[in-house]
């Protein structure tokens, strides 16, 4: 089973977030910062990061950099989630490391394409 990590400071998107990626059949575990999350990618690194921008500890901006420094880091796909369409704020995730960006609040169908994307999950057929 592929691994996700949601890493919020909110209690309700973790379990949100988290319940979505249940349905998509993966596992996952919810953290609250930025700290927490580098220990647990440092001891199991999952398959998928969903990373909001402001969490407590390390920020998302540095969590990303210093994630992309932990072995194994190239394979785990991260997602960058904002609650703004800020053009800075998202350049800045991308070259930190973020392999792309997701505005909040969002649903189970834009988790699924944004992971079709990626090359997480295959490719829904579309109802016609």
């Amino acid at each position: 089973m592929k691994q996700g990590l949601v890493v919020d400071d909110s209690a309700v998107i973790r379990r949100v977030t988290g319940r979505i990626l249940e349905l998509m059949g993966f596992g996952s575990t919810e953290l609250d910062t930025g700290d927490k999350a580098l220990d647990h990618c440092g001891a199991a690194m999952p398959d998928v990061i969903l990373l909001d921008w402001n969490i407590p500890g390390l920020d998302g901006i540095e969590l990303l950099r210093k994630l992309r420094r932990l072995p194994g880091s190239e394979r785990v796909k991260i997602v960058y989630c904002a609650t703004e369409n800020d053009a800075m704020m998202i350049g800045r995730a991308l070259r930190a490391g973020a392999d792309d960006v997701l505005l909040k609040p969002f649903d189970l169908r834009e988790v699924q394409e944004k992971f079709e994307d990626l090359g997480l999950i295959l490719r829904q057929a579309k109802a016609s």
